[in-house]
């Protein structure tokens, strides 16, 4: 059984410990007062006067004025005649603020994120020389580091669009190797020291389902492509258990600052697997987790033999699988049915074989696993459905909700697909507002009608589950919310939107972000609503989202949020 040194988890369960005592003895000074009744403490407590939105059993918006929780769990939720039938309740005043369930992101990397935290990120440069000053500054700052490594850049916001070369870095560090992933994961940016402990030079011959980038004598420019990647990665040194313990504190509680109460885990080691096991069983993750198994880590078999599990208290579930595809617009690695309209003759890379996908699918499929499919491209899509209907006729699995993470760019003959297969459309909307000043140069026009395309699925009658995507995209879910909404960045721009016709309005992205998403993880009778019986995750924001204009839906702030009717956080 995986152990992370004692003196960490002894800190994690301290960090949880305070914040679970202020949950219960400090009184907020802004928001919520709270007064209790003489003789024994209830356990029970009643939020009264707020402005309280949720979504029932039947998927319908319900708005109330009063919640009732007791050990954790919603007992009801209603009008103020409710604080009446329990006169012994500790009584919270909720002061006329907005009450929403907790928001699951559906699709996030839990230790990815956590390593960006405290790793460098490149979000924000603007150039590759920035870029490189900054990872040289970096460098200096931390002389004890072996390998340089950070994420967060992407070539498309920079002058001339060009992916960046080694020569660029080298020129600032060139006494240790340094890999930078891209924003979206698909990509890598080596200086030449970490290309030369990799054995990277002219003669490496490029893995089935990645690229080495070369110049034009040949060389290698630094950049690694989607499994050419492993190339650099296999070298790195593995977290130590320090480092994974840390990355996950550090992610954990990131997203409770902004009110996710439960994320999907897209991509989940065996090594991570053990180590939530672990912290779930000792009630020390700081968030529900959905975990969905890599199908390329060797010990999946072993996980697939145990079957799914989820713990008493809902805090860790196992019953996904992950599997690629394909690679990622941004770096032209999606799969296409046809060539990039802006590099002629290229189609993409696809990541697995299709011998591989029919034995991953197989495998998960017997042990009542769903099987959450990287799917980008139209030709990724196409060959996610096709694996998804060959399955359903070889070993079944019709009834365990197979998703196909992000769908973003789909043919339209294919659209209607996913309905007839029962296949969850996963996607995140901030992909659309990030790639609007792109997606039409690498893919044109004509097949934009298929892309981002959240309306078509939602008409057709399929459920859409929305996440962030993070660390590719920043993981505030209320970005995603006004994405989804307007389909303008946070600049609300363009003014009409893009491709306006696909936008939803607000109750169904609150939708994909609560009730939805938890049916996508077979979660929906103890997760993604208020109603009774259902673990009281919910949070209190500075705006009501359903009367605001929906230009400010961006801007909302989370003031509190409460896990199992505790507080994990409150804006300071």
């Amino acid at each position: 059984m995986f152990k992370v040194m004692e003196t960490v988890l002894l800190q994690i369960q301290a960090n949880i410990t305070a914040q679970r005592l202020l949950a219960v003895l400090v009184i907020p000074l802004i928001l919520l007062t709270a007064s209790c009744n003489d003789g024994i403490e209830s356990t029970t407590t009643v939020f009264t006067n707020v402005n309280g939105y949720s979504f029932d059993n039947a998927r319908e918006l319900e708005q109330f004025t009063t919640l009732v929780v007791d050990l954790g769990k919603v007992v009801a939720i209603g009008d103020d005649r409710l604080v009446e039938n329990f006169s012994e309740a500790n009584i919270i005043d909720g002061q006329g603020k907005t009450l929403i369930p907790g928001i699951t992101d559906a699709h996030g990397h839990v230790s990815s994120l956590g390593y960006t935290l405290l790793q460098i990120d490149l979000r924000d440069t603007r150039s590759a020389r920035q870029a490189a000053t900054q990872i040289a500054d970096y460098a200096k700052q931390k002389p004890y580091l072996k390998w340089i490594q950070g994420r967060g850049w992407n070539q498309v916001l920079w002058p001339g669009q060009q992916f960046p070369s080694a020569k660029i870095l080298d020129e600032l560090v060139s006494d240790r190797p340094i890999w930078l992933e891209r924003i979206d994961g698909h990509a890598g940016w080596a200086n030449s020291k970490a290309l030369a402990l990799a054995g990277i030079n002219a003669n490496t011959i490029s893995p089935p389902g990645g690229e080495i980038l070369r110049d034009a004598n040949g060389q290698p420019t630094g950049i690694l492509v989607d499994n050419a990647m492993s190339i650099i990665n296999d070298i790195l040194p593995p977290p130590s258990d320090e480092e994974l313990a840390a990355a996950v504190d550090a992610a954990t509680h990131h997203l409770l600052t902004l009110g996710i109460t439960s994320t999907h885990d897209a991509g989940v080691s065996a090594t991570e697997h053990r180590f939530y096991t672990e912290l779930a069983s000792q009630e020390m993750l700081a968030v529900r987790l959905y975990g969905m198994i890599s199908s390329t880590d060797p010990e999946l078999a072993s996980i697939l033999s145990a079957g799914p599990t989820v713990d008493d208290n809902d805090l860790y579930s196992v019953k996904s699988v992950k599997v690629y595809t394909d690679g990622a617009l941004g770096s032209r690695g999606a799969a296409m049915l046809e060539p990039y309209a802006d590099r002629p003759g290229h189609r993409g890379l696809l990541l697995t074989s299709q011998q591989q996908l029919r034995s991953i699918f197989a495998d998960a499929i017997k042990a009542e696993f769903q099987v959450a499919i990287h799917a980008i491209g139209d030709k990724g899509n196409q060959i996610g459905l096709d694996e998804v209907e060959h399955a359903y006729a070889t070993v079944g699995g019709e009834t365990l909700r197979h998703r196909m993470e992000h769908a973003q760019i789909v043919a339209l003959a294919d659209i209607p697909r996913f309905k007839a297969l029962n296949v969850i459309p996963s996607m995140q909307p901030t992909h659309a507002t990030s790639d609007m000043n792109m997606a039409e140069d690498r893919i044109g026009a004509e097949r934009l009608k298929g892309a981002y395309a959240w309306r078509s699925f939602l008409d057709q009658g399929s459920r859409l589950v929305s996440g962030s995507d993070y660390p590719i995209e920043l993981a505030n879910p209320f970005h995603g919310i006004h994405a989804a909404v307007t389909r303008q960045n946070k600049a609300n721009q363009p003014e009409q939107g893009w491709i306006p016709e696909q936008s939803i309005t607000i109750e169904e992205a609150m939708r994909s972000f609560t009730i939805d998403a938890a049916w996508a993880a077979h979660q929906e009778n103890v997760l993604g609503g208020l109603s009774p019986g259902k673990w009281a995750d919910f949070i209190i924001i500075d705006q009501d989202l359903f009367t605001i204009p929906s230009q400010d839906l961006w801007k909302t702030e989370v003031l509190q949020t409460w896990l199992a009717g505790k507080r994990v956080y409150e804006k300071p």
